[in-house]
């Protein structure tokens, strides 16, 4: 039965970007349902055949790799803070991030992170017949980031209409970055968040292709580079200026965690004030109950996972992370996968402005102020793709 209300929700996803299309007639329904079979094949692929786990569990172990290099590093300046019976979370989850950032950076600085971002991108476009520029985003998002992939197109994006410009602000809401998947995989089932992946880079380019369709005129459909113009930085100049940006990233989501998690609890004792069994997760919970049973969960497990998610849309991932680590694994397959996909993104209130804040850095005030004016269809995006994503993966995990 639970497999077929999780099928229903994948309809009911679908549905829902279709009906709040801006141009219904215009959507490219072969693209549309090129990108959802490829999905699901993927999804399969990943959870159903022992190669596709081992390489899920082979990707996971080399992440996990990563991370215990870092605590090399971290334990020579903190070595009371690794390999103790109880890491705290800024030592565990966050200073490998000063390891991880620099080392994506140098693959990018070498060519090699560019070179593959390339040839996947022109294999998605070639699979899925979606825009050349399109694909090659939504592959640079999986490994740069949304606002690294941003910057790095900075040409392209001037060159482009303000109708494709906007397609590129709705897919910017669902990615992560890939240095930071080292750190998700020691706080989540990593099986799951390497699963989560892929599938939110192909959704990001179907839920686009529904909510605002654009046809790309053969001249302008186009694939931007990495690096355009002007001579390249001295490495270990690139290198500094890799990891002072990896450090300000760790003050950055420390900061946030600490902030949002107080502010969390100062809202629920003010509602707990109108009424003592109010709460802010109480009220996410009820919001967001039909989509977590869509998801093909048990009412009293769609309830609790209704709750984190919204928790999760209103602050982020590490905040959720942080509630359910010690748990997760305990939960059924089912919910362990529809839930650690749903949360592995970026898809929040906080990414809007970090995303608005870029364009308006990079692009002219026409292209900017289109992408301001779409904040409800950006919402939209990255909570249709993060449903989306768990959807697909549920059905396949049981």
């Amino acid at each position: 039965m639970f497999f077929f209300v999780n099928l229903l929700g994948l309809v009911v996803f679908l549905g829902i970007g279709v009906l709040a299309s801006r141009n219904r007639k215009e959507i490219q329904w072969r693209s549309v349902a090129s990108l959802l079979t490829l999905n699901l094949m993927l999804a399969w692929f990943l959870t159903s055949f022992e190669i596709g786990r081992e390489m899920i569990t082979a990707a996971a172990a080399g992440f996990t790799e990563l991370i215990n290099i870092s605590y090399v590093g971290i334990a020579f300046v903190f070595p009371d803070w690794v390999h103790v019976p109880q890491m705290n979370f800024f030592a565990a989850a966050l200073l490998p991030i000063l390891f991880v950032v620099p080392l994506f950076d140098i693959l990018t600085y070498f060519g090699i992170l560019p070179f593959v971002i390339r040839w996947i991108g022109k294999l998605l476009t070639f699979l899925t017949r979606a825009p050349k520029f399109e694909s090659f985003f939504a592959i640079e998002m999986m490994f740069l980031g949304n606002t690294e992939a941003l910057a790095v197109s900075k040409l392209q994006l001037m060159k482009m209409s303000k109708e494709r410009v906007l397609t590129i602000g709705l897919m910017s809401m669902s990615c992560v970055t890939a240095a930071l998947i080292a750190v998700y995989v020691k706080m989540m089932p990593a099986e799951y968040v390497v699963t989560a992946i892929p599938l939110n880079v192909i959704n990001a380019l179907l839920v686009s292709s529904l909510l605002h369709p654009v046809k790309v005129a053969p001249e302008e459909d186009t694939i931007a580079t990495i690096h355009e113009g002007g001579g390249r930085e001295p490495f270990f100049s690139y290198l500094a200026e890799s990891i002072i940006g990896a450090g300000r990233l760790v003050l950055i989501i420390c900061a946030n965690v600490i902030a949002i998690v107080a502010l969390l609890k100062c809202v629920d004792l003010l509602l707990g004030i109108l009424h003592p069994s109010l709460s802010l997760e109480l009220i996410l919970g009820v919001v967001l109950f039909p989509f977590a049973w869509l998801l093909g969960l048990a009412p009293t497990e769609a309830f609790q996972i209704a709750q984190y998610m919204g928790t999760k849309f209103i602050t982020n991932e590490f905040v959720v992370m942080l509630q359910i680590q010690d748990v997760v694994r305990t939960w059924p397959a089912h919910m362990q996968a529809v839930m650690t996909v749903f949360i592995t993104s970026f898809a929040n209130l906080g990414t809007i402005g970090i995303i608005l804040g870029c364009f308006k850095g990079l692009v002219d005030g026409e292209r900017n102020t289109i992408v301001a004016r779409n904040v409800s269809y950006m919402i939209l995006s990255g909570l249709l793709v993060s449903l989306l994503s768990a959807a697909i993966c549920g059905l396949f995990v049981w």
